[in-house]
């Protein structure tokens, strides 16, 4: 080799060798992936808190329904509260003696055109003598049930100064009065419909809003919505189908938050910026869906464990389905309920048992506590509740929202657990997997939850 061709040489070893630890040196200095995603502490909320969130649409001795099977369908959905009113004259009594026999509770409203704030007040104070009352509502959907109110008629198409007007004095009375004023004021629902620019698309008018009532007008505490997880603007099944229903945000498909608080979806008044939306309180009053040949009762079941898991985990204090059972008063596809007009249970209301069944707990005063867990490449239509009971039991609640098909996920836990149980509420309430000494769970998900118990 030449004198020129061994310089040469040994320059292109130099070079080799530079580059080939300016390559390595990157990768000793590389984190793995379980580096750059820690399984990081979780706080849990109590299991409880969640299982008050569950609520439901009931005429309880009204409309064909019996005041002894509705105590009986509470006592087995495990359903916590109800949304009523003076709607249907319900005798006061009926309300209270549910109340006692199931410890439900109730949303007292105006609902559907009502219009007698003091006639709400005096059953209010009924109910919060034996402490079954949850919170009053303003009207339902003055877009559909007009009204009259202090000789104006107002709602559907024309102005909604009366609706305004109603629901400014509804919060009024209500805070105003020594007894109830520590009950929330739901607002109207549906308000993403007023024609004039009233401001209830804000709970309080802020200042510099150019709405028609006044600046400072206090209409609610909760926002309050009937987002529906079908509805004609986006029909049919799809991933993450009651995931997006509950998103606060634009990215809803239906009749959410936004379209009432953010930007109304008939005027296109202004409300609340996305990021106030986040953390606005709020309320569901109505949602659920009827059966079809593609809405199964199956798929319709598991859509409602679904429902209640994603709306509490996007931060919706409480949330009713619509029905409890079958309307048997009115014309047309009324098969949203839990149940048949014979009283017969639909798969929704068997899931929900072994649900609430899986999470019971007893109201004990307690901090929760933090677990770390991490679910490897978690997919998009995968999510995740952390609850705890009071034995201080964690119930790391999964749930898939796959419109068809399934997915497998792994959650990782920070340590070994010499036991862990896994239940699945559309199997029953016994665990279907019982794990000893694991660090780690595969699932197969696809569009209902698993609940697993460390």
């Amino acid at each position: 080799m030449t004198k020129q061709k061994t310089i040469s040489w040994l320059l292109l070893k130099l070079t080799m060798v530079f580059f080939g630890i300016a390559l390595f040196v990157p990768l000793i200095g590389a984190k793995t992936s379980s580096t750059q995603n820690p399984i990081t502490a979780q706080t849990a909320v109590k299991a409880v808190d969640f299982l008050n969130s569950i609520g439901v649409n009931s005429a309880i001795s009204k409309r064909g329904e019996s005041l002894d099977k509705t105590i009986e369908l509470m006592r087995y959905t495990g359903i916590r509260w109800i949304r009523a009113g003076y709607e249907g004259d319900i005798p006061e009594a009926d309300f209270i003696i549910l109340h006692k026999e199931t410890g439900v509770r109730f949303s007292y409203g105006l609902l559907s055109g009502g219009t007698d704030i003091k006639r709400l007040l005096a059953g209010a104070r009924k109910l919060d003598a034996v402490g079954a009352l949850l919170a009053f509502e303003g009207s339902n959907e003055p877009n559909n049930w007009g009204f009259k109110y202090k000789g104006t008629e107002g709602g559907k198409n024309l102005t909604w100064l009366p609706v305004a007007q109603l629901q400014k004095d509804l919060y009024a009375a209500v805070k105003s009065d020594e007894t109830l004023k520590k009950y929330p004021v739901w607002d109207v629902c549906e308000n993403g419909a007023q024609t004039d620019n009233v401001g209830l698309q804000f709970l309080n008018i802020p200042k510099g809003a150019g709405t028609v009532m006044p600046d400072g007008t206090k209409y609610a505490d909760f926002a309050t919505c009937h987002n529906y997880f079908s509805h004609p603007s986006h029909p049919g099944l799809y991933d993450n189908q009651t995931w997006n229903a509950a998103d606060p945000g634009p990215l809803c498909k239906v009749d959410g938050l936004y379209g009432n608080y953010g930007k109304t979806w008939r005027g296109k008044h202004q409300g609340y910026t996305e990021n106030e939306l986040l953390t606005l309180p709020r309320v569901t009053t109505e949602t659920g869906v009827t059966l079809t040949d593609e809405i199964t009762e199956e798929k319709q079941a598991r859509l409602y464990l679904n429902l209640y898991l994603s709306q509490f985990k996007r931060n919706w204090s409480y949330t009713a389905v619509y029905l409890l059972r079958d309307r048997v008063d009115e014309a047309g596809n009324q098969t949203f309920g839990f149940y048949k007009p014979d009283y017969s249970p639909r798969k929704s209301a068997i899931y929900l048992h072994n649900l609430t069944t899986i999470l019971a707990d007893k109201p004990l005063k307690f901090s929760t506590g933090k677990l770390a867990f991490q679910i490897i490449d978690q997919p998009e239509t995968v999510h995740a509740l952390l609850l705890q009971k009071s034995n201080g039991r964690f119930e790391l609640v999964i749930w898939g929202e796959k419109a068809k098909g399934a997915e497998e996920v792994e959650i990782k836990l920070n340590k070994t657990y010499p036991l862990v149980n896994v239940y699945d509420p559309t199997k029953g309430t016994e665990a279907v997997q019982v794990l000893k000494n694991i660090s780690s769970i595969k699932l197969t998900t696809s569009d209902h939850p698993f609940v697993i118990e460390i």
